[in-house]
């Protein structure tokens, strides 16, 4: 496996590979990798012939009081997991690499951005399909994959590869959890012991708003009311948003049906989590630009 970190290697050794006709599958990470990304590398592994792991933290989907800075970097650590994993190839470039001198070219995308994540986060999905864009233009590959932990992104990109013709697959991945439920998120070494056991209050949440529908509750406000019920129980947790919105849309609805997402933001201390739950009914397990 090699680690490089200019775009002239990346695009070197994906031109020798097409050459050889392998498939490549493209991973996008922000690094700190755990059993969640590592998830998205097996599903890579066993759909291409190679495999391509960008880990970069992106400062254009950071505001300005959040933690760019501080976000937890480990390459030594991530290349141990993705040579494990049977990944071929990082991408770890500098950020004047992505963005040189008077960069001024951004992906922006209306709507499904303005809900959810986007709503206290006005900037970020502009960073997301900004890089997200680079990284297709740069690794060019057949399939790329994603969490569905942040199932509004998924959406996105989703969205944008069929508006702008991107030629490749998108794959959605299951969320992959703690043994006591919790999300793993990278976010998660933020936590001191007692955060780290409040925190366990948005799964909780996340499995008694989907056992309601599951059980078969059409009222999205009830959901809703119940969820936000078990979350303000816990002392330390501050709600950002708990919606049930249209999987197509992004708008809220009211009443349970198609393809819905049920989405949370809390915070815990200083820390933001996000989970979330899906009623997979019309839902794509991928979506392709082409």
């Amino acid at each position: 496996m090699k680690i490089v970190h200019t775009v002239k290697e990346v695009r070197e050794t994906i031109n020798n590979w097409k050459k050889e006709g392998k498939t490549i599958g493209l991973v996008p990470t922000m690094g700190y990798l755990h059993e969640g990304h590592q998830s998205l590398i097996k599903a890579s592994v066993a759909g291409n012939d190679k495999t391509v792991v960008s880990v970069f933290v992106n400062p254009t989907q950071f505001g300005p009081n959040e933690d760019y800075a501080s976000y937890p970097r480990d390459l030594k650590k991530d290349a141990a997991l993705c040579e494990a994993t049977g990944a071929d190839l990082i991408f770890n470039p500098e950020p004047e690499e992505m963005y040189p001198d008077r960069f001024c070219s951004y992906v922006n995308i209306t709507g499904l951005s303005d809900a959810l994540c986007g709503k206290s986060r006005p900037i970020h999905f502009k960073g997301v399909c900004t890089v997200v864009s680079k990284l297709f233009n740069i690794v060019t590959p057949d399939r790329a994959y994603f969490g569905e932990k942040d199932a509004q992104q998924l959406a996105i990109i989703r969205r944008m590869v069929k508006d702008l013709n991107f030629p490749l697959e998108i794959v959605g991945c299951p969320i992959i959890r703690e043994e006591d439920g919790l999300a793993k998120s990278s976010r998660n070494t933020y936590l001191n012991t007692e955060e780290r056991k409040a925190a366990l209050i948005l799964s909780k949440s996340i499995f008694a708003g989907k056992e309601m529908v599951e059980n078969g509750e059409t009222d999205a406000n009830a959901v809703v009311a119940r969820m936000k019920e078990i979350i303000n129980s816990e002392p330390l947790a501050v709600i950002d948003y708990v919606e049930m919105v249209n999987m197509d849309t992004m708008k809220n609805i009211d009443t349970i049906e198609g393809s819905v997402l049920c989405a949370i933001a809390v915070k815990i201390g200083k820390t933001r989590l996000i989970d979330n739950f899906i009623s997979i009914e019309n839902t794509p397990a991928s979506t392709s630009g082409e």
